[in-house]
């Protein structure tokens, strides 16, 4: 199969892990990967923010694929916790593309924004804790402390945060984020297609946000407490949000949680070289012509042309192609 260790051409984020990296033989500030049960559950994620495009039919494509061939069940999730970027009536269409494109999830879908009792209930634990605090930085604050300090952030690297309300909030009265207290120490991990990975998430991201100064939680966050929630072992997505598994991974050992495999797959690159999204032209997919648009995800991934006429047919094939690269056993 096609998913090489290299990935798609195009820059990686300084955060991102390092393919090759070996973990320390002791120590208690690495984190390693331990293995989740069994059953299989993996999920599909889309954010309502504008319908399915040839990028995101990859990573839906994918993650269907390894649940079949795993014998497992496939969830989609609506990832709608950012409320005002979302498009009223996206999420329903999402769900016509992925039923034209023969993508069936095994149980009704979940909505982000439905389950903020449940993010309520993981942060007022982290803070019961000690592992979340209040802050009252606002990224100009942030990016003002991180020039004081002769720090220039590139377009490609995270704002590091630099811990100013770590003792208590600085400008009392301003609305306050609530941000994790991220522990000192490499976070190790195994990716499936990318190798050993590693990142310092205090040193590349520093103390992350788990809910927002306007009320809204944050990516991190909801995404962790629905994965657990939800049981899923395997998470299969886009090799964009490979960087975003270190800040995962320290949420989940925060939190006492099981830890997915993960896969990310190779992008679509729009014209310009880099992710393809509406920022760079993506078109939304042609539902006229579900098995083009299947056909092009799958070259993508490496898959061979579909010699059936009919979906079904298609995905029967790339099904098994996926289970022989991707030999359960290995997972």
């Amino acid at each position: 199969m096609g998913l090489s260790a290299a990935g798609p051409p195009g820059k990686r984020s300084a955060a991102s892990g390092r393919a090759g990296a070996k973990a320390p033989s002791g120590g208690s500030a690495v984190h390693e990967v331990t293995s989740v049960g069994a059953t299989y559950i993996g999920r599909f994620a889309p954010s309502p923010t504008g319908p399915l495009h040839a990028g995101s039919l990859v990573a839906a494509l994918a993650s269907w694929l390894d649940a079949r061939a795993h014998d497992g069940r496939w969830l989609v999730r609506m990832e709608d916790v950012d409320t005002p970027r979302c498009i009223p009536g996206t999420d329903q269409l999402i769900l016509q593309q992925l039923a034209a494109c023969g993508l069936m999830p095994d149980e009704t879908p979940l909505w982000q924004s439905q389950r903020g009792a449940l993010y309520q209930a993981a942060l007022d634990s982290l803070i019961r804790a000690g592992q979340a605090y209040p802050c009252t930085c606002s990224r100009k604050d942030v990016e003002a402390a991180q020039a004081a300090r002769g720090i220039e952030r590139s377009r490609f690297t995270e704002l590091v945060y630099p811990g100013t309300c770590r003792n208590g909030p600085t400008q009392p009265g301003r609305p306050q984020a609530w941000r994790l207290r991220v522990p000192a120490g490499t976070v190790y991990w195994h990716d499936r297609r990318l190798g050993a990975q590693h990142q310092d998430v205090a040193a590349a991201v520093g103390d992350f946000v788990l809910r927002r100064a306007d009320g809204l939680w944050a990516y991190q966050l909801a995404v962790v407490v629905d994965d657990a929630e939800q049981g899923v072992t395997h998470v299969v997505r886009g090799a964009d949000l490979a960087d975003n598994t270190a800040r995962q991974i320290v949420l989940q050992r925060a939190r006492g949680l099981p830890l997915p495999h993960y896969l990310h797959v190779p992008l679509v690159l729009g014209a310009n070289g880099e992710k393809l999204s509406k920022q760079n032209g993506a078109q939304a997919l042609d539902l006229s012509a579900p098995l083009a648009a299947l056909n092009a995800a799958a070259q993508t991934l490496g898959l061979a042309p579909a010699a059936q006429a009919t979906v079904p047919g298609a995905l029967a094939q790339w099904a098994t192609q996926w289970r022989d690269s991707y030999n359960p056993a290995r997972d």
